[in-house]
């Protein structure tokens, strides 16, 4: 099992070298790009993105970076009201899967589509008819790019598509390898849910990808590994009992308040959890 963290970047060859480079010093072998998740910049607008997706791959590669995963566009609050949001998250997303194959992720986790925000779900029967269509076209663009799309479990109790079960069954009903799942453990713990059982209802063969982090069972906030209220102990051994030989990685990071002069030493720490967390307890 490899180790990783989530990462964005400006699309420039500096940006990216600095990154990949800390990164390997600190110990990890995986980057997360995150720079997808924002569509107004130039990773989506650039007249030559193509070119400068590559770069990036490249550059990780000659830096000992694996990009173990991208996270495709999301926005909060959500925009998927109208059949004219779908469409324009719909094609930002294919671009986001053409960068994903380019830089060399064979996974980009993404969230579902919120036809009625994040806080309500009048019309359940709607709500999965229009994720069904939604997601069985972009399925289509991920074969294209021989790229696997990862649907990640939320933190919303409103919506019937955010516990890791939920999302498990709805990724079964298209029975493609290139639609699988993202494991976020903190999203799973707002329910109070296990994350070492969800890995076990996932499985090796649907668990592409994974969101680790921590908070207090009841908000979303991305703290650091035993923070909160994970039971860290059964999530790795629920890793290694599936054999999962992926990547584990954060999606979290030190405090940007913290006195550079500290700063150095709490990144290592939190690379060593990471490390720690592939051993077999």
């Amino acid at each position: 099992m490899k180790t990783g963290i989530s990462v964005h970047f400006d699309l420039s060859p500096g940006s990216a070298r600095e990154s990949f480079t800390h990164l390997r010093l600190l110990g990890y072998d995986c980057a997360d790009l995150q720079s997808f998740v924002n569509t107004e910049t130039e990773w989506f607008s650039s007249e030559d993105r193509e070119r400068r997706w590559r770069q990036i791959g490249e550059i990780a590669r000659e830096c000992g970076i694996g990009i173990s995963q991208t996270h495709g566009p999301w926005r909060f609050p959500p925009r998927d009201f109208t059949e004219e949001d779908r469409k324009e998250r719909f094609e930002k997303m294919c671009i986001a899967l053409e960068g994903t194959a380019a830089v060399g992720a064979p996974c980009m986790a993404i969230h579902n589509i919120m036809p009625d925000g994040a806080d309500r779900n009048p019309d359940p029967a709607r709500f999965l008819d229009l994720n069904r269509e939604f997601f069985s076209r972009l399925i289509e663009k991920a074969e294209e790019c021989g790229t696997v799309i990862a649907l990640e479990n939320m933190p919303f109790p409103a919506l019937i598509l955010s516990t890791p079960e939920q999302v498990f069954d709805f990724v079964k009903e298209f029975d493609s390898p290139y639609f699988r799942v993202c494991l976020d453990t903190g999203h799973a713990a707002v329910f109070g849910l296990s994350a070492g059982d969800a890995v076990r209802k996932i499985g090796r063969e649907h668990l592409a990808c994974l969101h680790v982090h921590d908070n207090d069972g009841a908000h979303d906030y991305h703290w650091l590994p035993y923070r909160g209220v994970t039971d860290w102990a059964d999530f790795s051994r629920a890793l290694h009992e599936i054999g999962f030989d992926g990547t584990l990685s954060l999606e979290t990071n030190v405090s940007g308040k913290l006195p550079a002069s500290v700063r150095g030493e709490w990144e290592k720490a939190l690379a060593a959890t990471a490390r720690a967390l592939t051993m077999k307890p």
